[in-house]
């Protein structure tokens, strides 16, 4: 069994509510000390339940990290989906089309709590590497950055189809506007300085018209 199919397994016992102490415990402690510094008695103590309890409904801490780190990219992906949805699903023209991109970008940027830990846990396994299981990260992707680029990517499809982009490659399109809002991130994100609404407006508004600036049709294009 892969570490992805272990992720899917269903607890052999306990309540349902154990279950998910234990989840929410191990999101905390995967983020905190990484996949390779946890234990399972650190789970355990932050769960406040036994050791016997976790292995009452996983088999090892391979299988807690795999649904763990699933069940929350699924949770984030959603979100964008959400996100994605609102902000361009009733785009319909071109006077509407950059505040809508703009609006995207600041959700898409603003810091979600709720979340927290399992972006901790993303930037462990970017920390750690090599000791990363490969099936696992391939996994991961496909749960959650894979299918946030290609909801949005349709979105953007749709988009060029309506005459109001310009795009021959929807999936890069999709890249180019998330790497053109995110690069700009960075005090935000480290958590230095927090943003004011109206930085954050400026900095998705520089990224949305640089994507603009490529992918807005031409006169005679």
């Amino acid at each position: 069994m892969t570490s992805a199919d272990s992720g899917r397994s269903r607890p052999r016992k306990g309540f349902p509510e154990k279950r998910r102490a234990i989840l929410d415990a191990s999101r905390k402690v995967f983020g905190r000390v990484g996949y390779q510094g946890a234990s399972i008695d650190m789970i355990a103590t932050e769960a406040s339940v036994s050791t016997r309890t976790i292995y009452n409904h996983f088999e090892n801490k391979e299988q807690l990290f795999s649904t763990v780190l699933i069940e929350s990219s699924e949770q984030v992906a959603a979100a964008h989906e959400t996100m994605i949805e609102r902000c361009l699903g009733r785009t319909s023209s071109a006077a509407g089309l950059e505040a809508d991109l703009v609006s995207l970008a600041m959700d898409w940027v603003r810091p979600r709590p709720e979340f927290t830990d399992h972006f901790a846990i993303v930037a462990r396994i970017n920390a750690e590497g090599e000791n990363f299981p490969g099936d696992l990260h391939d996994a991961w992707q496909k749960a959650g950055p894979l299918r946030v680029q290609r909801t949005l990517a349709a979105r953007m499809a749709r988009l060029a189809e309506s005459g109001l982009l310009h795009v021959q490659d929807s999936e890069l399109a999709a890249q180019h506007f998330v790497v053109l809002v995110t690069n700009t991130w960075g005090r935000g994100q480290a958590g230095v300085d927090a943003l004011t609404d109206a930085e954050t407006h400026d900095i998705a508004a520089a990224g949305v018209h640089a994507f603009l600036y490529g992918y807005l049709p031409r006169d005679g294009g």
